[in-house]
This record gives structure tokens, sequence and C-alpha cells, in this order.
């Protein structure tokens, strides 16, 4: 499972989602998470919809992505993409503590959301 955070230091997830110019993937795997690489998302596109559309692609194959902040349209958007969508609840908030978090649900009790991407690892698909 891989998961596409917003961040503009690489440390915490402090970026609005529209507005990111980086993302940080993660992969969760059975025991542990690994950075996977920086996804590029520094185009300037001024009309909403491309600029949104334009950060979806830049998600790659990303199951989740996590932002401090996104907009409902963005929302709706990015989880017709196939990717859950995840906010979190204050800019201080590290990356590391979330993927800890993330990890700890995986081999706990994963919530339905996670179980339909523990399943399909390769499909954005959550019908």
């Amino acid at each position: 499972m891989k998961i596409a955070f917003a961040s503009t230091d690489g440390v915490h997830i402090n970026d609005h989602f529209g507005w990111c110019k980086c993302f940080y993937m993660y992969e969760l795997r059975d025991d542990a998470f690994v950075f996977v690489k920086t996804l590029d998302a520094s185009s300037q596109i001024s009309e909403e919809g491309d600029k949104l559309a334009y950060k979806i692609k830049c998600l790659e194959d990303a199951n989740l992505l996590c932002a401090s902040h996104i907009g409902p349209k963005a929302v709706m958007m990015v989880k017709s993409s196939g990717i859950f969508v995840l906010k979190t609840e204050n800019e201080t908030e590290r990356i590391d503590a979330y993927l800890e978090h993330l990890l700890k649900l995986k081999n706990v009790q994963p919530p339905l959301w996670m179980q339909r991407f523990l399943h399909a690892p390769s499909s954005h698909s959550f019908s």
C-alpha cells in the first residue's frame, strides 16, 4: 500500500493538496514502512479543474493521499481516481508518526477502507 503525503519539508504533513509542490511517497509493508520517492507537483496551473487533475496525476500509483488541507471538490476528484483521502488533525503531525499509526492499524485491526487496499494491492478500485 502506497501513501503520498502533502508536505513542505518532507517531515510534517503540513501542506494543502492543491498547493503542494512535492508529495512524499512511502510504502507500507508487512512490518515496516519504506520511503519510495518524491513526486514533483510543481507546475503552476491556474484553472482549478486542470490543476487538481494535474495534482492527481502526480500521485502516480498511490493508494492513499494524506494532506493537512483539501477542498471538497478535490476530495471527490481524488476519490474518483481510486485514491483514498486522509486528513491530519494539525500541521505539526509527523509523517513517520502517522506511518507508525497506519502500520499499527494495519497489523491490529485494519479499517474497511484499508482492507480494500490490502486485498487488492495493485488496484486503486474500491467499489
